[in-house]
């Protein structure tokens, strides 16, 4: 399966890219006001499926199946947002399951606004192509609210998440400064124990985050 990334407006910004078509420990219980990235390379995402309930089983399932780990963020773009979640590692892959898009445009009322620390999948063109990658938003990306499937946010580590900022990185083929020179991986993603409402929560750990000197 393959996809296509278009950049020439906001809204077509986290798209894939080619033709139209994503810890070794669990730190549940760790004591209250403790971070999860005091390890420095693990940060928790809290799904909403109050807002995207088909989004979150997706991507419940698909680190249950431990589909993530070993993945790389292939594009990281500074005021804007990391994306990651693709096998392939270039933004042209997926999980063999497609998804409903849950946003407005595509029929679907989500509230979750894409500020930072947001998570939203990723897609091609076709409202419901979504699959695998997600992308964390770095700022106020509001501008997609509506047209992108926002189901969760970081809620612990996102200084994690801003240390791919760090990593030295090359144009692609929209001109962005967004593929790391060396990769962002993803070591484990877990299920972990819900939060106070009842909110499925992920806990992602990465491998050494490969900073620039």
């Amino acid at each position: 399966m393959k996809y296509t990334k278009i950049f020439a407006t906001a809204l077509a910004a986290v798209m894939m890219m080619g033709t139209f078509a994503g810890c070794s420990k669990d730190d549940s219980k760790k004591k209250d006001g403790e971070s999860a990235s005091a390890d420095g390379n693990t940060f928790i995402i809290t799904l909403r499926p109050d807002v995207a309930p088909i989004s979150c089983e997706n991507f419940e399932g698909l680190v249950n199946d431990g589909f993530y780990d070993g993945l790389k963020f292939h594009r990281v773009v500074d005021g804007f947002m990391a994306q990651g979640g693709d096998p392939n590692g270039d933004g042209t892959g997926g999980s063999p399951k497609t998804i409903k898009g849950e946003f407005s445009s595509n029929g679907v009322e989500n509230s979750l606004s894409h500020q930072k620390g947001v998570v939203s999948m990723a897609r091609s063109m076709d409202p419901d192509s979504a699959s695998s990658q997600f992308f964390i938003c770095y700022g106020d990306c509001s501008f997609l609210d509506g047209d992108y499937a926002a189901f969760g946010e970081v809620t612990d580590g996102m200084d994690v998440v801003d240390s791919f900022l760090k990593v030295e990185r090359t144009a692609n083929s929209m001109g962005e400064v967004a593929v790391p020179t060396s990769p962002i991986t993803i070591s484990k993603a877990v299920m972990i124990e819900a939060d106070d409402n009842g909110n499925p929560r992920v806990q992602i750990t990465m491998d050494d985050i490969p900073v620039a000197k």
